[in-house]
């Protein structure tokens, strides 16, 4: 069975299949499961490397962070916005040049061997800081790992690096893997990237490509309360109306990551049953930008990037693409990170007048046809709002004179498009905000970044002043300092435009109310679920 072939009537034959390899009925199902429960999930994608330690994304989080754990986690009441997981504390020196963890004692990989200072060691200096996307940039100046016992690890920079950062980095960059496993490895292309052991609640169990992963208990997991359920089942459904057909159907019991569409979201509230729920995405936050290659001529003159600016009505965007569950955007950080946010910067306006008069006076003028100039524009076909923005900032550019073309590809071919091969003029993203402006947020300004690197400055935007206040809060350590500085790249970046941000957004948690401790922390689609139950 393929995944277009399942219909609302025969996903229960699917599930069916998977967890019992024969044709049980519903009932039987129900009566053999453990007394813990199986919550089966929607999944609409299938990573390629399920390592989160190589690949930070919440696409690969949202199963492997049932695995495999960080050293902490992001909490809406712990110090700091952390919570412990491996390690159980955390301090940086005055210097800014070492960081030692405190870590668990009496855990123990899936396998049976003995979690130790050594694999937190061997993550950091072999896989963050040389392989994964956003440990590259935390850990830069990252030298060694001293591991003087077994449960104490310490950091130690070549040059000053900001404990803020190390902190508000921990939740995303810090997935530790085991030593034993990879090392003496070609570690990219080692097969436990797809089959994951780890330290977390749940074990990986099975994947079968196109239908399902498969995740189980724990017996030996070092918090004895947790995890709650038995099983965890991600069915593989890239179709949102599948996703909202089985919910209703009672075939799935959750959906994260907004996999029912939003347009459905007021009716799927109204069933019995079901609940919505938009808290738990607050340290995910979404921004949809337009992003710019300023090879191009027209695109290179900030006046034709502020007349775009003004073209673009926000306010409809969030009303109507995102019916309301968005928030228009200022700038490159969102408003829900108040340590770093501010609102005093520059702002375009919705106005399309004022954008033509731009136009005119820059000296592009109109033709015969009404257009200025033409465009390629590439909407990223991850989400259906990208794509919706994509139709709409085409029609918002056909009112100022610029014939935007939409060239839709699927992810692979965007990705290649944008971010290897430069084949765009404008292009929609949605990169993510998480916690701090160095940690995939600083990238998509800043110079120099290699050709083929996703969600990062591949428009060839330089801007010597933004890039020496990039470097400089990347080694200032006084965190007042530091948060201060960012208020000035906020400030640039509005004004100067290499891109343009134009809403933000967290996603909806539709889940049936059997389903308990849902969404109890800022990342919890791509945290453990240690707590997670189902109500007999």
């Amino acid at each position: 069975m393929t995944i277009p072939e399942i219909s609302r009537r025969t996903l229960m034959k699917g599930t069916a299949l998977l967890l019992a390899s024969t044709a049980l009925t519903r009932q039987v199902l129900a009566q053999a499961a453990p007394a813990g429960g199986r919550l089966i999930v929607a999944a609409d994608s299938e990573p390629k490397n399920l390592n989160p330690a190589i690949v930070a994304s919440n696409g690969v989080f949202f199963i492997a962070s049932k695995v495999i754990e960080p050293l902490a986690e992001a909490s809406f009441e712990g110090k700091d916005g952390l919570a412990p997981r491996l390690a159980t504390s955390w301090e940086g020196s005055a210097d800014g040049l070492s960081v030692t963890f405190k870590l668990r004692d009496g855990v123990t990989w899936h396998d049976g061997k003995p979690f130790t200072s050594l694999d937190v060691a061997f993550s950091a200096l072999n896989i963050w800081k040389p392989l994964q996307n956003l440990g590259r940039l935390v850990f830069a100046n990252l030298e060694a790992v001293d591991t003087p016992d077994d449960y104490t690890a310490v950091f130690r920079f070549s040059k000053p690096t900001p404990f803020q950062l190390i902190r508000n980095a921990l939740p995303v960059v810090t997935s530790v893997v085991a030593k034993h496993i990879f090392d003496g490895s070609d570690i990219a292309a080692n097969p436990a990237n797809n089959t994951l052991v780890g330290t977390g609640p749940f074990k990986f169990a099975e994947y079968k490509p196109g239908e399902y992963y498969r995740l189980t208990r724990n017996e030996n997991y070092w918090d004895n309360d947790q995890p709650k359920l038995d099983e965890i089942v991600f069915r593989v459904l890239p179709d949102r109306a599948s996703a909202g057909a089985a919910l209703e159907a009672d075939e799935i019991q959750l959906a994260a990551f907004s996999a029912v569409p939003l347009a459905d979201l007021d009716r799927i509230s109204k069933v019995e049953g079901i609940k919505v729920i938009s808290k738990g995405y607050e340290a995910l936050t979404y921004q949809l930008v337009v992003e710019i290659n300023h090879r191009r001529k027209e695109l290179a003159d900030l006046r034709v990037r502020q007349a775009i600016a003004q073209a673009i009505d926000k306010k409809f965007v969030v009303d109507t693409i995102f019916l309301g569950y968005a928030a228009a955007a200022t700038g490159p950080v969102p408003k829900n990170a108040p340590e770093f946010y501010t609102s005093d910067v520059a702002s375009y306006d919705f106005n399309p007048a004022a954008a033509n008069d731009i136009l005119d006076k820059a000296g592009y003028k109109q033709g015969a046809d009404g257009n200025r100039f033409k465009l390629k524009l590439r909407p990223a076909p991850y989400f259906n709002e990208t794509r919706q923005f994509g139709d709409y900032l085409r029609q918002a550019l056909a009112v100022i004179g610029i014939d935007a073309e939409i060239v839709n590809a699927d992810a692979a071919a965007h990705q290649k498009a944008v971010y290897t091969d430069h084949d765009f003029d404008l292009a929609i993203g949605p990169p993510v905000f998480r916690g701090d402006p160095a940690i995939s947020t600083t990238i998509l300004v800043q110079s120099g970044t290699p050709a083929g690197v996703p969600f990062s400055n591949q428009g060839g935007y330089v801007n010597p002043e933004l890039d020496k206040i990039i470097k400089q809060a990347s080694e200032t350590v006084d965190t007042a300092a530091r948060t201060d500085l960012y208020r000035k790249f906020q400030q640039l970046v509005a004004a100067d435009l290499p891109l343009i941000n134009v809403a933000e957004w967290g996603f909806i948690t539709v889940a049936r109310d059997t389903v308990l401790n849902v969404s109890d922390n800022p990342r919890w689609a791509v945290s453990n679920w240690g707590d997670t139950a189902l109500q007999s």
